[in-house]
């Protein structure tokens, strides 16, 4: 495993000199814009081992994303590497069909320290509530970004994240609001955390859980999302969207497509640079 070939990877070009907050954001933004948070694999009959050796493999050599338990594994690893004080974090996602959050740790972050400061920073989340830079880990502060105001609010020693939501125009259809949650206003719970300090390993139960458990989203949907300078693209099943914020004020465009079988191999590999070694079934 190299740094270089890693940089290489995200397209990371800028001379690299501290561990500061600029490179970090800079750092994090090519991740987030050339890695996909996707579980194709999970669709296409490949195994998910949760071992750094693997996640590099797949996703730095074989050009492939993953999901947050690979995605973020390998950023920690870049990071430490680049001689960042980091840490593992385990959270537990916000369900809005179920109005709660899960029972179970189901998602890993990072937290980061500069200079005092901690900061979280999370590349697998993907669509619409993937943060776009290190959000300052400080309660009830809005901090805005191009995907929206993401907001912390501690409580007894437990932080919650959420996003403030904006509209949506898709063309042809009357402008909606994200249609999956309704009753919350404008405001997007995402997930719930605690500073404890994680270790991959505690993720692998969860990695194996996700892989055969019928009931969650990842094994019902094959996803694949990417953000770009302007919003984000996402294919989910057979459906194709794209994103860009902010085109009218509050208001983010919204192009929604059906693929047929035939037109997802050449999605996947002209939108989102993925050449898939098995086929998938969507």
């Amino acid at each position: 495993m190299n740094i270089q070939e890693y940089f290489g990877r995200i397209s990371y070009s800028q001379p690299y000199k501290d561990a500061d907050l600029q490179s970090l954001t800079a750092i994090f933004q090519h991740h987030i814009q050339t890695i996909p948070f996707e579980n194709l694999s999970m669709h296409c009959g490949e195994p998910i081992e949760l071992d750094l050796q693997s996640t590099y493999n797949k996703i730095v050599r074989k050009k492939r994303g993953g999901w947050c338990l690979e995605v973020n594994h390998l950023l920690f690893w870049a990071l430490q590497e680049l001689g960042y004080d980091v840490c593992i974090l385990g959270a537990n996602s916000y369900e809005p069909a179920e109005k709660g959050y899960t029972a179970e740790m189901n998602h890993i972050l990072l937290k980061v320290v500069i200079k005092g400061d901690s900061y979280i920073v999370d590349s697998g989340f993907g669509g619409a509530y993937q943060m776009w830079e290190p959000l300052m880990l400080i309660s009830g502060k809005d901090q805005p970004q191009g995907p929206g105001i993401f907001r912390f609010t501690e409580d007894n020693g437990t932080w919650y994240l959420e996003k403030v939501k904006r509209k949506h125009y898709i063309p042809e259809q009357s402008d909606t609001d994200f249609p999956d949650t309704p009753g919350l206003g404008n405001i997007r719970k995402i997930h719930k955390f605690t500073l404890e300090p994680r270790c991959i390993d505690d993720f692998q139960e969860l990695n194996t859980y996700l892989q055969v458990s019928q009931d969650n989203i990842l094994w019902k949907k094959s996803l694949c999302s990417l953000q770009t300078t302007s919003g984000f693209l996402g294919l989910v099943g057979w459906t194709f969207t794209e994103v860009k914020y902010n085109y009218t004020e509050d208001m983010d465009l919204m192009n929604i497509t059906t693929l047929t079988d035939e037109e997802i191999e050449k999605t996947l590999k002209d939108k989102f640079n993925i050449v898939l070694e098995n086929k998938l079934v969507p």
